[in-house]
């Protein structure tokens, strides 16, 4: 299928080729009859995409200082390899979206296969969305008209926010396709609307929904206006659509407004704000998020746990068929703000327009032409590619399951620097897979795990993908024959890691490595062999600066991520382990608690004891500050001591003919981690991760997350 994307380094945007995306449960596969542009939003995209580094910094000054931070503690080529690698990558265009549904996945009932829905979905030929970013059109509704309904829900949102009651007056501040959709719903409210613009045709189009045009540009005062519409009392409520660094609009809006007035912003502008303009009125200011409750609830639009409608009676699903029901009615009517039709095959030239930022107010895509593909060919979830490159003979045919930003960013380009032969990519979103096909020369793309698993050509499984699917796929891998390199963790319930146990002790030669890098890394093979020739216990010190991660991101989910010490800490679990070269034999937990954290998971610390008496203190710490460097291992042992700092220094003390060892770079052990894989693969030998320690510190990792989780505690190995 074809699909819009914008190159966020160069700025080109492209119609590429990619597989269909694969549904998963709670989801719904829609074939696209027509998308219309955000026109304000998708211009800022493309725009950004076009500036320079320069300009792209100056627009996003918090990701600069993220970028600053990651210099202080991964130095400079690290992090601009990353921040190149970021800008690299193509994004899809589009969120307004509507069409017919051609697949349900698992749990999804009351939508059917032949439905026309509307959908956030992007600019593409078939679009992927959970249930609950889609809803049902009614008959009377045609699709180009449903494109219209996220923008709608935006411009309902605003409203509900703003909280109007009939006869009140609202002025409605930017006449796009936001304001005046607003314009039209409130007039169905019982509101007098004041619709303000510098656009006269705009203002002429407000007029024709029944509002009180205000043309700054043909010299009319808004603020005056208002006052004489009301008396002289103010406007009871502004709503904010427009799109502009300046801050007149929100002075405009606060001088307007009637004592204890309300604004409430739904698009872009200047937010210095003259505090006497606010003080004095006690008015009060609020931002409009996106399509209503739910946006952005991980839970809500990913598993599609709903609101409860007595508690939460307009949730963003709900909002989208409040605007269907009025397109229904013929309340909101959009017909006369379509200015521009393309083909869908002809979307860039029309982007060329946009960025020429030519006068465009609906902009819709059209997907039906001569040449219309079948839903059978439409839906299409491998591509092959012009590759691959033969890097090697027999052995060596890799299928990477997973094109997020670490496969990409990181394993990937070490990959392909191997004796390995990049073969298959497999991503459930076929943008992903093939971006990460198309860098790297892969032979195939898909979306179809069945079309990698079922080759017998590869012999090979990179896992890569989130947390929660690791020990199924390299289950599944290792029970059809393969080397599997999974990311960490290996599992994040016993329960799916004693399925992988199964799997392997099933498999006749079973080969399987764990990402726990940081044992490969040359610091810790030094450490470790200088360690080794010392006969006495020894004691250890992990210090890792985790930072912070927001409290609904989706690594903090139990199921979903595992949390933190499941999915990172276990690095240094492993890392410990190794250094002792001996079984773990216990473990203490201590958290922190209280003080109204959402997470305390991930501030703890874990002491672990080994089979010779020796002990490994790890302080794994998610509050502090990333500026600071994010790890230190300190190791004491028959009066020396060594220490490594953040993988660009070794220290020694008392070690005779070693004072350090130091890289300008960070080593973290990824290269040498998967050079260790890709030579056992071609050889034919075993791992050279040992599996009894693999499954150790995985087991030890689960059960120690599982006691900070609870607060603290101790724990043995059954």
């Amino acid at each position: 299928m074809r699909q819009i994307m914008q190159n966020l380094k160069s700025g080109e945007t492209i119609l590429a080729d990619v597989p269909a995306p694969g549904v998963g449960a709670g989801q719904v596969l829609i074939r696209t009859r027509a998308s219309l542009l955000s026109v304000g939003t998708e211009r800022s995209v493309v725009e950004f995409g076009k500036g320079s580094l320069i300009d792209k910094a100056r627009q996003n000054p918090e990701r600069v200082r993220q970028v600053l931070d990651k210099v202080r503690s991964d130095g400079l080529m690290p992090t601009f390899e990353a921040v190149q690698s970021k800008l690299d990558s193509l994004i899809p265009l589009g969120y307004c979206n509507s069409g017919v549904v051609l697949e349900v996945g698992a749990g999804v009932t009351d939508i059917a296969v032949g439905d026309r829905v509307m959908s956030n979905g992007p600019h593409a030929e078939a679009v992927l969305v959970p249930r609950r970013l889609c809803a049902p059109i009614p008959d009377n509704v045609t699709d180009e008209q449903a494109a219209w309904v996220v923008l709608g829900a935006i411009a309902l949102q605003g409203i509900r926010l703003a909280q109007p009651t009939i006869g009140e007056t609202i002025a409605v501040m930017g006449l796009g396709t936001l304001g005046l959709l607003a314009v039209q719903m409130l007039k169905a409210s019982g509101c007098e609307v004041l619709a303000i613009d510098l656009n006269a045709e705009r203002c002429e189009l407000a007029a024709g929904f029944g509002a009180t045009p205000v043309c700054i540009s043909a010299g009319e005062d808004p603020i005056a206006v208002a006052m004489a519409a009301t008396q002289g009392r103010g406007a009871d409520a502004v709503i904010l659509t427009v799109a502009t660094k300046s801050d007149d609009p929100i002075r405009q809006a606060a001088q307007m407004s009637r004592q204890r007035g309300r604004i409430v912003l739904v698009g872009v502008t200047g937010l210095n704000i003259d505090r006497a303009d606010f003080y004095t009125k006690e008015l009060t200011f609020q931002v409009s998020c996106s399509y209503g409750p739910g946006r952005y609830d991980p839970q809500y639009e990913g598993p599609g746990d709903d609101y409860p409608v007595g508690f939460v009676r307009w949730t963003e699903n709900r909002n989208f068929e409040a605007v269907l029901g009025l397109m229904k009615s013929g309340a909101v009517k959009v017909d006369g703000l379509i200015t521009h039709r393309y083909d869908f095959t002809d979307a860039v030239e029309l982007y060329e327009k946009v960025g020429r930022n030519e006068p465009i107010l609906g902009a819709l895509l059209r997907y039906e032409g001569p040449d219309t593909k079948s839903d059978d060919d439409l839906v299409q979830r491998t591509i092959n590619q012009p590759g691959p490159r033969s890097r090697a003979a027999g052995r060596g045919q890799l299928g990477v399951i997973g094109a997020g930003s670490f496969a990409t960013r990181m394993l990937v380009p070490i990959l392909d620097k191997l004796p390995m032969t990049l073969h298959t990519t497999a991503s459930r979103t076929g943008v992903s897979s093939g971006q990460l096909a198309r860098k790297f020369n892969f032979a195939r793309a898909t979306t179809d795990l069945d079309v990698l698993f079922g080759d017998e050509a590869i012999d090979s499984v990179l896992v890569a993908t989130r947390h929660d699917s690791h020990a199924d796929l390299t289950a599944r891998a290792l029970s059809t024959g393969r080397a599997v390199y999974v990311e960490k963790p290996l599992a994040v319930t016993t329960e799916q890691l004693d399925a992988v146990v199964e799997a392997h002790d099933g498999a006749e030669q079973p080969l399987l490595m764990v990402g726990f890098n940081r044992r490969f890394a040359p610091m810790a093979v030094k450490m470790r062999s200088m360690l080794d020739t010392i006969a006495e216990p020894m004691s250890l010190v992990a210090t890792i600066n985790a930072g912070v991660i927001d409290a609904d991101h989706w690594v903090h989910h139990p199921t979903a991520g595992g949390g933190r010490i499941v999915g990172e800490g276990c690095h240094f679990v492993d890392l410990l382990r190794y250094l002792v070269g001996k079984p773990i034999t216990g473990w203490q937990v201590s958290a922190v608690s209280g003080g109204g954290l959402a997470i305390t998971e991930d501030k703890a610390t874990i002491t672990l004891t080994f089979a010779d008496g020796s002990f490994g203190v790890l302080h794994y710490l998610g509050n502090g500050s990333r500026a600071f460097p994010k790890e230190r291992i300190e190791a004491f042992a028959g009066g020396r001591v060594l220490q490594l700092n953040d993988w660009k220094s070794l220290k020694g003390w008392g070690w005779p003919g070693f004072r350090g060892m130091s890289s300008r770079r960070q080593d973290k052990g990824h290269k040498d981690a998967l050079t260790a894989f890709t030579d056992a693969v071609r050889k034919g030998g075993t791992s050279p991760m040992p599996w009894d320690e693999v499954l150790e510190v995985s087991r030890v990792s689960i059960a120690v997350a599982e006691l900070a989780r609870a607060g603290g505690g101790t724990g043995a190995p059954a």
